[in-house]
């Protein structure tokens, strides 16, 4: 098998770093939590997309083939109220989100990352297969047309979440009179007058029973990964608000149904994303919607804010945070333009920059193996992007190879995190514009704002440049 024996991985299963070993040579095959198509979606869910399209483009930047399977629900109690609501058909409906939900992965770049987006409707057959199976080993039992999973047949089904089976109870439950325990949940439902329904014919106690209806969330996503996947495979990703009830019951059905175990090796889970310290929700009324934050703000504003900060950790989003990372993003771009236009001289600078670009590869590299923390990662880019933008103050030509190179790996690496794939790093400014920058800057070290405030208004006037102070130093951008 295949091995990076300097990749680790934080595994939700096992509550410890373990080292990544993939079960096939040099593939990979990953399934994260994907959309239920009944409204646009919002910045929490950029987050997770974001979080694992990073981890997908870091291994497949060390060697692996990475199949990335991301689902769509497309029948769901959520789309059939949103339906009657809004006169709709329900699939209609399921349709038309979707292709905004496309959309939105696309503006933000994390479309391209998928393998592919496989909707729940099409796998009825699957679902049907692993119904009957966990009824003929009895972790399943019909009640009145619905189909629900013994929960107390299952010993390990705290193992991923630690909850006390004694305290289930007190957690989200589905209610319905005659079920064996409060806590058992849905396989299959029946449908109600004028719902989606789907008919499937299954045995219990050899009887066979015709049941019209529905899938359970839950067994949607097992069904899927079984039939694309197999019974076993590497990596499963999601929100960490998943991990109870929704991953506990995959675990429940697909080592009930197909005897793997375990039937994902290294569960990975994300951070969720806070407004004002409460998870930003549909249900709370407190989100925005990818499209609206785009109208505002640049997608790469919103993926360096993500990388900011390690998968596994809470985001408290804010409009200064927002507008924090829009500075850095322009920080980092006008500080690579000033290297990128330096003049080229053979050998001059060469063995210098060619220590920064080193340095970050290998410093990036142990980042990014270390359980995908794209925190420190960005922290490398930016130190080394700082030091390349010192070289051009400080230099008046630098050698052209090791520019290249430098220049090169930057872009590379800062792809990996989805940042700095503009072009305006290219856009030379005129000389007398620098000249003035650093003027401009000489007079505010001696406290001269007046005069420094001139000359700003002068470059915004004479070159249509913004010239801006923040944090991180002094940065500019086209007005």
């Amino acid at each position: 098998m295949a091995v990076n024996p300097d990749l680790k991985i934080y595994n939700t299963l096992s509550r410890k770093e373990e080292r990544f070993v993939p079960l096939h040579e040099g593939r990979v095959d990953m399934f994260v939590c994907g959309q239920t198509v009944y409204d646009d979606a919002h910045l929490g869910h950029a987050k997770n997309y974001i979080d694992f399209s990073i981890v997908a483009r870091w291994l497949r930047h060390i060697g692996y083939e990475v199949r990335y399977v991301q689902n769509i629900t497309d029948v769901d109690d959520k789309i059939i109220a949103r339906a009657k609501e809004k006169g709709q058909d329900p699939i209609e409906l399921a349709r038309q989100f979707e292709a905004r939900f496309f959309e939105d992965m696309d503006a933000i770049g994390v479309r391209k990352d998928v393998s592919g987006y496989p909707r729940s409707h099409d796998f009825m057959d699957e679902i049907k297969l692993q119904i009957q199976l966990l009824l003929d080993r009895g972790y399943a039992y019909v009640l009145d047309g619905d189909v629900y999973y013994d929960v107390a047949r299952f010993a390990d089904y705290a193992k991923l979440s630690g909850v006390k089976m004694e305290d289930l109870e007190k957690h989200r439950i589905e209610p319905r009179e005659g079920k064996r325990n409060a806590y058992d949940f849905a396989l299959w439902k029946a449908s109600k007058p004028g719902e989606p329904s789907w008919k499937i014919e299954v045995t219990e106690r050899g009887e066979s029973v015709v049941l019209e209806g529905r899938p359970g969330w839950h067994i949607e996503d097992t069904a899927m990964t079984h039939s694309i996947f197999g019974a076993q495979y590497d990596l499963h990703g999601g929100a960490a608000e998943l991990i109870f009830p929704h991953h506990s019951n995959e675990i429940a059905q697909a080592e009930a149904a197909f005897g793997k175990v375990p039937f994902v090796r290294y569960w990975m889970h994300a951070g969720v994303l806070r407004v004002n310290g409460e998870k930003m929700s549909k249900s709370l009324g407190n989100f925005i919607k990818i499209r609206d934050f785009l109208k505002k703000h640049v997608a790469e504003s919103l993926r360096l804010l993500i990388c900011s900060t390690h998968y596994r950790k809470e985001i408290n989003y804010t409009d200064k945070l927002i507008g924090d990372a829009e500075k850095k993003l322009r920080y980092m771009y006008a500080s690579l333009s000033l290297f990128y236009n330096m003049e080229e001289k053979s050998g001059v600078g060469a063995e210098y920059v060619a220590n920064i670009a080193n340095t970050l590869s290998a410093n990036f590299h142990e980042a990014m193996n270390g359980d995908f923390n794209t925190s420190l990662a960005l922290s490398e880019l930016y130190r080394a992007i700082e030091s390349l933008r010192g070289f051009a103050e400080s230099n008046k030509s630098v050698d052209g190879e090791e520019k290249g190179r430098a220049i090169a790996k930057v872009l590379e690496l800062a792809g990996i995190l989805g940042i700095l794939q503009g072009d305006s790093y290219k856009h030379k400014l005129p000389d007398k514009a620098v000249e003035l920058i650093r003027q401009r800057e000489g007079l505010r070290k001696e406290g001269k704002y007046k005069e420094s405030d001139e000359i700003r208004d002068r470059i915004r006037k004479d070159y249509k440049i913004v010239v801006e102070d923040s944090e991180y130093g002094t940065l500019w951008y086209g007005a």
